[in-house]
């Protein structure tokens, strides 16, 4: 698919001033967590104690949370989680420190987003903060916050029922033992009753193997997912066998670029283009038993000279034509995973600045924060 027909009303195509405003919108989910944390480490600084510990110091006790607004340079950050103590002592200056080094925070916390969550750059973005370099508790504790941001979102329960769900693969580079490897990230989006788009799963696997995806099957299952009217995936032979154990009754649709793509791996460069338009007027047709006569075309065309080509066309054709079971409508969004193609060269274009991720679960951070930070077009359906 070309990048150009991504359905996000994010533009990839931004100036550098552009791109780092882009990035500063991102950061307000990793924002929310530093300050919420910041205020609790200086509650823990007044009453000489953390949450629930048991010490002679204590100068009082936590009472809860009150909430308020922020309304910051990169958007207003909602219902923040104040803490308060019985005595009432508690003035928080996280807010009005803040204010101060905002930019330079920012700035820190994009790095942190995009480079990886390590102590000193936690302790950068915390210290101004507080007012004085934060404990390593401190930051420890804040570290912890933000994988428990993006654990929790993981973890979140999902709909019962999703008309489409696109399944496919994404690869990043992660550091293992000093040397750079390209791992798959196995990626579910879907589409509900209201043709809203949210991404269900996000899992690390060492290979997109059958066993990998039975467990992002089965992860989005525990989380509540019942039944889902079709599913869209290339032809990845230990997806299909999975899908075909943890939803027998559902549909699947086989995307026709990555079909396209398979048979033009067959041909010569000289033959591409002319295989190329053969194949999107195929899949262009008004109805099915005009593609199915199309096809037969297609064979006749070019069995003789082309016949791997023509093979692998055939090889799974009827999963490559269910879209003509379904309402047109539905038709451009579930003949490919465009959808997801497009998701995955968006996240790139934030992540291409990283390189190689210090390791798989600084990648399933930064990339499941950034997925976050998408807003989906709705699709009719």
């Amino acid at each position: 698919m070309s990048p150009s027909r991504t359905e996000y009303s994010t533009n990839p195509l931004l100036d550098a001033d552009e791109f780092r405003t882009a990035l500063r919108q991102q950061a307000q989910v990793v924002i929310r967590c530093v300050l919420e944390s910041a205020m609790q480490a200086e509650l823990t600084v007044l009453l000489q104690a953390p949450p629930y510990a048991r010490t002679d110091q204590r100068r009082g006790r936590r009472n809860g949370t009150y909430q308020r607004d922020l309304v910051t340079a990169v958007g207003r950050l909602p219902n923040l989680r104040v803490p308060r103590d019985r005595n009432g002592e508690y003035q928080t200056q996280v807010f009005e420190r803040f204010a101060r080094y905002q930019n330079e925070i920012t700035d820190t916390l994009t790095g942190m987003f995009f480079g990886g969550v390590s102590q000193s750059r936690v302790g950068a973005v915390v210290e101004p903060l507080l007012g004085e370099a934060p404990s390593a508790n401190t930051v420890s504790r804040l570290a912890h916050d933000l994988q428990t941001e993006c654990d929790t979102w993981r973890q979140r329960p999902l709909q019962a029922h999703y008309r489409i769900i696109h399944l496919d693969g994404v690869y990043f580079p992660v550091m293992h033992e000093q040397k750079k490897d390209e791992i798959p990230l196995l990626v579910a989006l879907g589409v509900d009753d209201q043709g809203r788009k949210e991404v269900l799963s996000v899992t690390v696997a060492g290979e997109e193997s059958a066993a990998a995806w039975e467990t992002v099957l089965e992860d989005v299952k525990r989380r509540g997912v019942q039944a889902v009217d079709l599913f869209v995936t290339d032809g990845d032979t230990g997806l299909i066998e999975t899908l075909k154990r943890a939803f027998p009754s559902t549909r699947r649709q086989r995307c026709v670029v990555h079909k396209e793509r398979n048979v033009l791996a067959k041909v010569p460069a000289r033959a591409k283009k002319e295989i190329g338009a053969a194949l999107t007027g195929l899949f262009a047709q008004p109805s099915r038993e005009e593609a199915l006569t199309q096809a037969e075309a297609f064979r006749a065309r070019y069995a003789q000279d082309y016949p791997e080509a023509v093979a692998c066309l055939e090889r799974d054709l009827d999963d490559c034509l269910t879209f003509y079971n379904f309402p047109q409508t539905w038709w451009r969004h579930i003949r490919t995973n465009n959808c997801l193609e497009g998701l995955f060269h968006t996240i790139r274009q934030r992540t291409n600045k990283v390189g190689a991720f210090r390791n798989e679960a600084s990648c399933l951070l930064i990339v499941c924060m950034t997925i976050q930070s998408i807003r989906f077009h709705r699709v009719t359906v």
